[in-house]
């Protein structure tokens, strides 16, 4: 047979049958390569953003305060390179140590409190009635609400002259209480503003891990006739392991954070009582200018905070139960 005969006339040119199928399959081939392609790279694509985001304003932020920790600088004058003078600073004062106790106590004041008054108001309102639906909205309330328009109002009733609470107290012959200008009373008073505002996120993170447990386990504990303790133990509380982990490590890193109650109701006094990291590293940083040292600090909190979060994994991640 003659290799013309296999050429198909056409207008202008002459197309091998064989060759125009090798070319659709090469095609076919090209587009599925560039489907995958786009498949793998598409993810990455939508995050992008994100990312650029937060390597703008978290990452960024986090090495240029890692670095400015080793001048000294007031944001004004040139930038004089001093080391770790900053850090040797810092763990010589004794003001930078009240500061970390001040901290801590506040951590250890607020975090169990929250926790334990949450979660026995979800006891009470995990029940889907209309009700509870409603104490719960109620409840959540404060959670959207400013902390700073909290703290005004919450600064008028701890009044020592004309303050609600010491009025109460006044009714039952109880001597008026310096909330806010009291040393030993003043941080209990951050405590339970702090507590206020949050309990209800709490509540509702709560409520929904107890309507997430299977029933099953509490007809199978009624029929064993297990006595409300034990079921609370042995299973409410294993089941809401997971929900007491996120919430205890959201609540410790975010008490480190306070900074709104104590910069307008007590100003980190009085006599330093109140005085916190973050209140104390904006004192320094943006009220005495002594920025290198209040990076200084910076880098020490943000330490000290994923220290405390890698303790916690470590010690209690093995005991959360998943299922």
């Amino acid at each position: 047979m003659n290799a013309t005969e296999n050429l198909v006339k056409t207008p202008g040119m002459l197309v091998n049958p064989l060759s125009r199928g090798k070319s659709r399959s090469e095609a076919a081939g090209k587009r599925k390569m560039g489907n995958a392609v786009l498949r793998r790279t598409l993810p990455y694509l939508m995050i992008l953003p994100a990312m650029l985001i937060f390597m703008v304003f978290v990452i960024y932020p986090v090495f240029y305060m890692l670095y400015v920790s080793f001048f000294d600088w007031n944001m004004i004058a040139d930038m004089e390179f001093i080391g770790l003078k900053n850090y040797l600073d810092m763990f010589t004062d004794r003001e930078f140590w009240k500061v970390l106790g001040n901290t801590f106590r506040f951590m250890l004041m607020m975090v169990p409190t929250t926790i334990v008054l949450s979660l026995a108001i979800a006891l009470y309102l995990k029940r889907n009635t209309r009700i509870n639906r409603i104490l719960q909205n109620v409840m959540f309330m404060p959670n959207i609400v400013s902390l700073v328009s909290i703290s005004f109002i919450w600064m008028w009733m701890m009044d020592e002259d004309r303050g609600l609470f010491n009025f109460v107290l006044s009714l039952f012959g109880v001597d008026p209480v310096n909330w806010l200008g009291d040393p030993n009373v003043a941080m209990l008073s951050l405590v339970i503003v702090n507590v206020w505002k949050s309990l209800g996120y709490y509540v509702l993170i709560f409520v929904a891990a107890l309507q997430g447990i299977p029933e099953y386990l509490y007809e199978a504990a009624a029929m064993d006739r297990a006595k409300p303790v034990s079921i609370f133990f042995r299973i409410t509380l294993p089941m809401l392991s997971p929900t007491l982990f996120f919430l205890i490590l959201t609540g410790i890193i975010g008490s480190f954070k306070t900074f709104e109650c104590v910069s307008l109701m007590t100003a980190g006094g009085p006599a330093d009582a109140t005085n916190t990291m973050v209140y104390e590293l904006y004192q320094q940083g943006f009220v005495f200018y002594h920025t290198g040292y209040a990076s200084a600090m910076g880098v020490v909190l943000m330490l000290i905070v994923g220290l405390m979060t890698l303790i916690y994994f470590s010690l209690l991640q093995k005991k959360v139960h998943y299922q």
